[in-house]
């Protein structure tokens, strides 16, 4: 939340928004297996096209299968190896594909693309940034990885 909590929040084109490392807010849409923090969202200080936080994926743990609707996604790791599953469907064979990434690697996650985080890892937790071009954190859970049709036109 912003660092002067006892001040009514400015209005967001008037100042710098601080938000501390301690101050993350964990009350945003959330998939299973994950747990998602909010720093900059238009709740913690007014943002208006842009979306901004952390997901940590415990050890030995895979997320839900999801979407983030409209939002593109960007995704920075920060620590241990989180792997990243989606369904390529352009070729003749559908299958899933699994891009295994290392700290300070990037992972853009287009708007409507099914997929899940995996951290493989027994011991490490996986830490990432994420940024989204939605206000808020869209996520639509979903029974499995699966091609949602592109809009016609």
């Amino acid at each position: 939340m912003p660092d002067a909590p006892d001040r009514p929040t400015a209005p967001l084109r008037t100042r710098l928004h601080h938000v501390r490392a301690g101050s993350l807010a964990g009350d945003t849409a959330q998939s299973g297996g994950m747990r998602r923090f909010a720093a900059v969202s238009g709740k913690t200080v007014g943002s208006e096209k842009l979306w901004m936080g952390q997901t940590h994926v415990a050890p030995s743990t895979a997320s839900s299968d999801h979407h983030h609707g409209e939002s593109e996604t960007a995704v920075y790791v920060v620590s241990g190896h989180p792997e990243f599953v989606f369904l390529d469907d352009t070729g003749e064979h559908p299958g899933e594909v699994r891009l295994v990434t290392s700290p300070g690697d990037y992972i853009l996650v287009p708007p409507f693309v099914p997929h899940r985080e995996e951290n493989p890892d027994p011991a490490e937790e996986a830490v990432v940034v994420i940024a989204r071009s939605t206000q808020e954190a869209i996520v639509v859970n979903l029974p499995r990885l699966y091609a949602i049709p592109a809009a016609d036109g």
